[in-house]
């Protein structure tokens, strides 16, 4: 099957490494034209240069913080006053780990403005464009702490709840104007995040970072961690023509992890 997104503009949020570029590398190598968006410039500019590879110059980067959010505000209304996209990828870091017990009420809060604020102001510009064009993908990069919440996730398991939901209800809106909404849920994959949370997990137990690696292989049913490139063949899909009539999703990608349906 040919996914092609010749004369799409997608803007992938977390595009510096990991998942994000992952998604933005497939989304490049299927003809659209990609804004990265994350805070690290040095890495930004490499990415762009693996983009610029596949053949279109036309790639781009813009700076943003997404744990600020007032200069996240100032930063992404600016983008959209030069530019529309027809594909967004909402994705951004997660928020530190640890319990109910261990967080703050303010951490509640810092975690609210970065994970759901900055997509639902994203979002909510990226619309206009769509809405006029009838055709927009809008793909929430969420996880499978939504179904199962992990213990040390506190915050993640919370606010990306409330992503998911609200792009369930964000679909049944914009269905008619041709636009999809889905969320994925993300499992295990091989990535920055998932080695900080290791090293963390690994230094409470008192074993070796490999030990937990291990431990957490045993419980994918795979028995592996995902490789973030399957990851970008999917949101690829999504993104296409293909997937017109998939919308108002929760997707696992997990390798059979979770347990429920």
């Amino acid at each position: 099957m040919l996914i092609s997104l010749k004369d799409k503009k997608a803007l992938i949020g977390g595009s510096s490494g990991g998942i994000g570029k992952a998604i933005a590398i497939e989304l490049a190598k299927s003809g659209a034209k990609v804004t990265l968006m994350a805070r690290n410039e040095e890495k930004l500019k490499n990415v762009l240069e693996e983009l610029r590879a596949f053949g279109d110059q036309n790639h781009d980067y813009i700076l943003v913080d997404f744990n600020n959010f007032q200069a996240f505000k100032a930063t992404i209304e600016k983008y959209f006053k030069q530019n529309k996209i027809d594909i967004l990828v909402n994705n951004t870091q997660g928020p530190p780990p640890g319990n109910s017990l261990e967080v703050r009420t303010e951490d509640y809060q810092n975690a609210f403005n970065l994970l759901f604020k900055t997509v639902v102001l994203t979002t909510q510009l990226a619309l206009d464009h769509m809405s006029k064009n009838k055709w927009g993908r809008i793909i929430n990069v969420a996880s499978v702490s939504v179904k199962e919440p992990l213990s040390y996730l506190a915050l993640s398991n919370s606010i990306r709840a409330a992503v998911v939901t609200w792009g369930k209800s964000l679909a049944t809106d914009v269905a008619k104007e041709g636009i999809t909404v889905n969320n994925i849920l993300t499992g295990y994959f091989d990535t920055e995040r998932i080695a900080q949370l290791n090293q963390k997990k690994a230094e409470q137990m008192a074993i070796s970072v490999e030990e937990v690696r291990q431990a957490m292989e045993q419980m994918v049913p795979i028995k592996r961690i995902g490789d973030p490139k399957e990851y970008g063949y999917l949101v690829a899909f999504l993104a296409s023509d293909k997937a017109s009539y998939i919308t108002g999703t929760n997707i696992p990608i997990d390798g059979g992890l979770l347990k429920s349906f």
